[in-house]
Parts: C-alpha cells; sequence; structure tokens
C-alpha cells in the first residue's frame, strides 16, 4: 500500500534512505506565499497564453526542451536545437521575472540541502565555461542546465525514468496551474511506494533518472503544466574524459588510465 505524505505550505521536508541520506526534497514554498502564489499563478498564465504559439499546439501535451545537453548524437555539448518560433518563446519564457524566480528557488534549495553535489555541479559548469565561454545557460548561476516548459492544460505524465539526466543528480519539477490537489496532480515516487500531495507551486527535487515517477491526471475543467529542470549526464562524462566523447576517451588514453576507470566503474 502506498503512503501518503503531503506538501505543506512553507514547509520543506527530506525524503531519506535508510541510512537516512537525502536521496529527494520536496521544496514546499517560499515564506512569502503571496508574492509566491502570484508568481506561480503567473507562470502558469503565461503558458497557457504561449501555448497556441507552440509549434505543434494541437498535440495533447506541448512541450518544449531548451538550454545544454549533450547526448543523442551530439558530438560535443551544446544548446538545444528549436526552430525559430519555439526559440523566440522560449527565450521569451526564460528572460521573464516569473520564472526567474521559479529557476532561484530550485537552485537555492538545491544549495541549502545538498551543498555537495550543488558544489560539484558548480565546478563542472565552469570547468564546461572555461572549454567553451560561448555557451548560453538558461539562468545565470543555476546548475541546471536545461529546462522543459510542458505548456499543458492537462499534463500528465506516465511511470517513467529521465535516462538522460545524471543518475545520481537531482532534477526540480515545479507543478503550476489551477486544479485541487485533494482530488488530482499527486506525484507517485514508485520504487519508494510514495503518493505526495502535490499542489500548483509546488517543487520536488530527486534523482529522475532512479527512480519512476509519474503523476495523477486532475478533471476535465482544471488545468496543469509544468517546468522542469535538469543536467545531462552526458555533459559531466564529457568533462570527466578531459572534453572528449567516451569512443575519443578509450581511442586516446593510457593503459593505466583505463584501468584507473574500470577500477572506479566497479566501485560505484
Amino acid at each position: 500500500m502506498a503512503r501518503m505524505m503531503a506538501i505543506m505550505e512553507r514547509l520543506t521536508i527530506p525524503i531519506l534512505d535508510r541510512r537516512r541520506c537525502i536521496i529527494a526534497l520536496l521544496g514546499g514554498t517560499p515564506c512569502d506565499t503571496v508574492g509566491w502564489q502570484t508568481v506561480t499563478d503567473g507562470a502558469s498564465q503565461l503558458l497557457l497564453d504561449r501555448r497556441m504559439h507552440h509549434r505543434h499546439a494541437q498535440e495533447p501535451f506541448p512541450v518544449i526542451a531548451c538550454g545544454v545537453s549533450h547526448g543523442g548524437g551530439q558530438t560535443e555539448p551544446g544548446e538545444l536545437r528549436n526552430n525559430i518560433a519555439n526559440t523566440q518563446l522560449t527565450d521569451e519564457l526564460l528572460a521573464h521575472e516569473y520564472f526567474c524566480r521559479l529557476a532561484g528557488f530550485a537552485n537555492i534549495l538545491f544549495a541549502m540541502w545538498a551543498p555537495l553535489l550543488f558544489a560539484f555541479y558548480q565546478a563542472q559548469i565552469a570547468l564546461l565555461n572555461e572549454w567553451k565561454p560561448s555557451i548560453r545557460w538558461n539562468f545565470p548561476g543555476s546548475v541546471f542546465a536545461a529546462c522543459t516548459f510542458n505548456f499543458g492544460p492537462r499534463a500528465i505524465t506516465a511511470a517513467h525514468l529521465d535516462f538522460a539526466n545524471l543518475a545520481w543528480g537531482w532534477c526540480a519539477i515545479m507543478a503550476l496551474g489551477k486544479f485541487d490537489p485533494d482530488v488530482g496532480g499527486h506525484l507517485i515516487l514508485w520504487d519508494l511506494c510514495l503518493v505526495i500531495r502535490f499542489p500548483p507551486g509546488s517543487t520536488i527535487l530527486l534523482p529522475s533518472a532512479i527512480i519512476r515517477h509519474s503523476n495523477v491526471p486532475i478533471r476535465a475543467h482544471e488545468h496543469r503544466c509544468s517546468f522542469t529542470q535538469y543536467t545531462a549526464g552526458g555533459l559531466l562524462c564529457w568533462v570527466r574524459n578531459g572534453f572528449k566523447t567516451d569512443e575519443d576517451f578509450h581511442l586516446t588514453v593510457s593503459v593505466a588510465e583505463k584501468a584507473e576507470r574500470k577500477a572506479e566503474s566497479k566501485g560505484r
């Protein structure tokens, strides 16, 4: 039987494993609930208003991913490509005060509750900046390299893993919209047997590559959007390989370095 856990206003709740290590974080909301309501309602309305500008607006769940990534055939890290219309749309959303506030809140939660992991992300981004100063990041100072806007109007997902994300890293999921969180919109963490009440404006940080997650549908007259931030594991592999692909690394690395890498992999 799944256990219920409620996210309460202004309350941040860590999810612990058997060793009392934090594996995920229910971020709650900032203390300024009135101001936060304005931000989250405004962000939701922006997504709904801009939905028809999306190239595939007639699809049930139009989404746009933007930011920096590596994988899926890319020869080196770079910005995710979108068509002109969608690029203009994401540029507008990324520059808007509401989404800057949302991104900043998730970044602060990450820094406060997982400082070592946060510092690791910061160091990797700094190295990527040194390697290619022209890279354009979504939000200055954020450790999340990319994000996805889900325009709704009734955004839902089936149980899934985000395999491309850093396996032991965190992604930030934010629920937006107007729906009754007692009836629908719950977040399900299948591997932890948790069903979480997840109201509009709520945030969770979790390792989405290794914890299966989904959300409960909302009612027909309600609407739900989402804003998700994450970092691809391929970016960090690129840095670890000395700014090379895995293939190039194994072609150029010494026998001793190969043995060291193999030993590291076994120890994980």
